[in-house]
Parts: structure tokens; sequence; C-alpha cells
């Protein structure tokens, strides 16, 4: 298990980021998927628990075979996904994920916001306070992202909104920013396999922190198309981009609610409370399962006769003599 705490900063309050981040994951989501691969969206719910009060509970599937390095396309099948599970509590949110084919395999990622520059070092007291984990602070502005990922126009040390005036941000930007939050995600990846552990383990945390620094720049230099946005109308969003998304990758758009707060089963309500579960499934994608009622090819007669041992039989083979005789088993 490798347990790590990124804390990211915004140009942002903790109010205003609840719109935002709800746009960019449906945006981002909708840009990154192609058909065969992307983020089905199973079920995205509005629910009831009774310690945190009412949430959103989503499920989605993340098909990401080709997005996977040489050395792990080797060991997993070409029908390869991740499924998420997300209890949205803004401002707490629980994310967990598991894998299709790797059932030891599982990442759990805690969420608060808070309206402050990353300094509160106490947040996760009660859900780690004895676990040792590394702490990265990660910079929109100044920190690399991939080079495939980068456009000048989500950059913002280039990007200034037109609608608040926020922008341009520079190196040092969040010891005098005003407004500021911080993101602090806890993050544990667990993969429990001998041998892979340790390489798998430190691969998921740095493709963890490249989503995290490139959704996060995202959310601030999109901040003018959702900026204006009610709680009704980006849920309307969401909706609508979810049914597009699906739509592009070959599934069937999902049945999504946004008005009412549905019975379901107590272990999707419940949201789990401390460390990575197990998955509750790991059956194969229902596209890959055997019809109950198709035909089973005949490969043999239904009977098998068998020669009579009184009766000798001449068998005349290329290459036999009737001087020939054959093979008999060797003599214990």
């Amino acid at each position: 298990m490798l347990l790590k705490e990124y804390r990211i900063c915004m140009p942002l309050t903790v109010d205003e980021y609840k719109i935002g981040q709800l746009y960019m994951i449906s945006k981002h989501s909708h840009e990154q998927s192609d058909r065969g691969e992307g983020v089905e969206v199973v079920q995205n719910e509005p629910f009831e628990d009774p310690h945190h009060g009412n949430g959103q509970f989503t499920e989605k599937r993340v098909y990401l075979n080709s997005k996977l390095p040489s050395w792990a396309r080797a060991v997993v099948p070409k029908i390869f996904y991740v499924t998420e599970k997300a209890w949205n509590y803004y401002p707490y949110t629980i994310t967990e994920y598991t894998c299709s084919f790797l059932p030891k395999f599982s990442i759990h990622i805690e969420t608060k916001y808070e309206d402050n520059k990353g300094s509160n070092d106490s947040i996760f007291d009660n859900e780690a306070k004895d676990l040792e984990r590394e702490v990265c602070f990660i910079d929109i502005a100044c920190d690399e992202i991939p080079e495939r990922y980068y456009k000048e126009s989500e950059d913002p040390k280039h990007f200034k909104s037109e609608k608040t005036g926020r922008g341009q941000l520079r190196e040092g930007w969040r010891d005098s920013h005003q407004p500021i939050m911080c993101s602090y995600k806890l993050v544990t990846v667990k993969f429990e396999v001998w041998g892979l552990q340790t390489r798998v383990e430190q691969f998921v945390h740095k493709v963890v922190r490249d989503i995290l620094l490139i959704g996060h720049r995202q959310a601030f230099a999109w901040v003018d198309e959702w900026y204006d946005m009610t709680m009704d109308e980006v849920r309307e969003f969401e909706r609508a981009t979810q049914e597009a998304t699906n739509k592009k990758i070959g599934v069937f758009p999902p049945a999504i609610s946004i008005s009412s707060v549905p019975l379901l089963p107590s272990s999707v309500r419940s949201a789990p409370s401390s460390a990575p579960s197990t998955p509750l499934s790991t059956d194969a994608p229902e596209f890959l399962s055997v019809p109950k009622d198709r035909p089973r090819k005949k490969s043999a007669p239904e009977t098998l006769t068998l020669p009579d041992p009184e009766k000798k039989a001449t068998l005349n083979l290329p290459g036999m003599h009737s001087s020939d005789k054959p093979c008999q088993p060797k003599s214990e």
C-alpha cells in the first residue's frame, strides 16, 4: 500500500469550485473518450446518507487499454476497464477505483475542500492521523504536464478570465492571490501482487498526479464557461454530456436522475468509511459473456464405438508390411 496526500490550490472559492468541478469532469470525460475507449456512465443518482446527509452517487467504467504502458498491456486483456464509484458530499467526497481484471488492485481517494492555501496539516487527522504519508503540493501554474496534454489556452500562466479578471498566474501566486482554496486529497493505492506491487503503485500515483494537475488546470481555464451556472444548470449539462459521451464510445445512455432520491441498495447508499475494499464484482463485461441459449458445437459423435478386442484388425498403412508388428507397451 502506498499513501500520499496531494494539495492543489485554485484561484477560486470552495463554493465556486462546487460548480466548476462538475463541469470540468463532464467536459474532460467527453473530450478524452472515443469509440471503444473512454468513460461510460453507468449510474448517476442522488441519495441520502445517514451520516453525511444528502449527496450524489456515481458509477462509471473507464476503458483505457491503449493508454497503458507497454509492460502493462502485456499482462491485461484487450477489453480492460476500471470501475469508479464516487460519493459526493461536497465539500467532502469519497472515490474508489477497482479493476475488472485485477481484483487485488484498488485506489481510494478522500477529498476535502477548504478556503486556504493548503496550510491545514491536520485536515485528515480523523482518517489517517497515525499513517505515514508524503505530502505533495501541485501547482497548476508552474508544474510541468506531459507535453501531449499541453494547450496554451489551458495554461494558467497565459489564461486570463474575462468574467472574473483572474489569471496569468505567476510563480508564488499562492502566497498572495485572493480568493484561494485548496483541494486536499488523501490517495491510497493498493496492488497486492508479489513482484509487481511497488512498481505498479508508484506508476499509479504518477498517473493520479498528472490527472489531478490537468483536471484542475482545466477547471480554472474553463471558468468563463461555467461561472454563471446554477447547480441545476450544471447538473443538466452533466446529464446531456454523459449521454453524448456514452454514445461516443458506443454504449447506451444511462438512466440519470437529478431531482429525486431513489431507494438504492445499502451497498450503494452507504459510502465506505476507511480503507479501500476489494471489488464488489469481478465479472467480465456483459458483451463478453457467452449467451446461455447459444447451441453448443458438436465436435465428436454422440456415442463412441470401441473395437472388439476378440477380433483382429489388419491395418494396411503405407510403409507397413505384414511382417511389421505394432509397438507393444514396455513390461514393468
